[in-house]
């Protein structure tokens, strides 16, 4: 029992930036997790844990042994509910990782879809655009967008986006429609920064905005609005060109799409609350008209 216990204090450390966090994830003091780590770095013979002056990291070994953890606890949980008949109807916590557009654009009426369909599962939503480590960060299921790193992961295909130029139809009546990236210099340009470096098959452009937005959503507002032309993953506009409030412009010159994929881990052993969850976005996303764009 004490080695199934120092495995459960040990996956405390998954997504947590430090011991003391931790700690308080596991409800337990520091010195009983340190207490449980020690035991099994002697256990093992190996070195868990990087220790320095800014604090501690997972070694290699680690990182093995926390992924080898996490998915042996997950499987017992899941053979337990299975023999109390639990395991048809999905419950407990799920940890999601989404690119943070997503909470605005896409995301938020299949979360809260999810919810209605199974009240006792608990959703804990996490949004970065950077890819995440689904073992070490203690996460369940990750929505990626483009090339998926090289991993163990179960990916289900549900769409693609790409990079897009557009802009409104009164602007384009009163500065005219570019023919080629290099007009692009003539027009007005929206962009994040000051500077625009826009990739197109075949080259780039570099310029000078003509108006910085630090949202994607302001940027979008002002291309609405026929303030110039935005260029930006086609899924946050995807409501304004099937409106007609912006028209997509150079197709030709496009780079190719990203595809999206739901991941996930344990794959068929995975509990009913991530497989439940993951047939959800599947079936949501693929139907979804921001992801069907050629």
């Amino acid at each position: 029992m004490e080695r199934y216990r120092d495995m459960q204090l040990f996956t405390a450390l998954a997504g947590q930036p430090s011991l003391a966090s931790a700690a308080r994830h596991a409800h337990v003091s520091s010195p009983t997790l340190m207490r449980a780590i020690a035991r099994v770095e002697a256990r093992l013979h190996a070195q868990l844990l990087q220790r320095s002056t800014r604090g501690v990291s997972l070694t290699d070994a680690g990182s093995v042994y926390l992924a080898d953890c996490l998915r042996l606890l997950a499987a017992v949980d899941a053979a337990e509910a299975s023999a109390q008949g639990l395991h048809a109807q999905p419950q407990g916590n799920l940890q999601v990782f989404l690119p943070f557009l997503f909470s605005r654009y896409v995301m938020a009426p299949v979360l809260a879809g999810y919810m209605e369909r199974y009240p006792d599962v608990r959703l804990v939503a996490r949004y970065h655009d950077h890819y995440p480590n689904l073992h070490e960060e203690g996460l369940d299921v990750a929505i990626l967008v483009g090339e998926l790193p090289s991993s163990s992961l179960i990916a289900r295909r549900v769409g693609q986006v790409r990079p897009i130029l557009c802009a409104s139809p009164d602007y384009l009546a009163a500065h005219g429609e570019p023919a080629h990236p290099d007009d692009l210099k003539q027009h007005r340009l929206i962009a994040s920064a000051d500077q625009v470096d826009w990739g197109f098959k075949g080259g780039s452009l570099k310029a000078r905005a003509r108006l910085s937005c630090t949202t994607v959503q302001g940027a979008i507002n002002a291309a609405v609005h026929g303030a110039g032309l935005i260029r930006c993953l086609s899924y946050p506009v995807h409501e304004q060109l099937a409106s007609g409030q912006l028209r997509r412009l150079l197709p030709a010159f496009e780079l190719p799409a990203l595809a999206v994929h739901v991941v996930y881990r344990e794959g068929r052993n995975a509990p009913m609350r991530v497989r439940s969850f993951v047939d959800h976005c599947v079936a949501a996303l693929r139907d979804h008209p921001a992801f069907q764009l050629a």
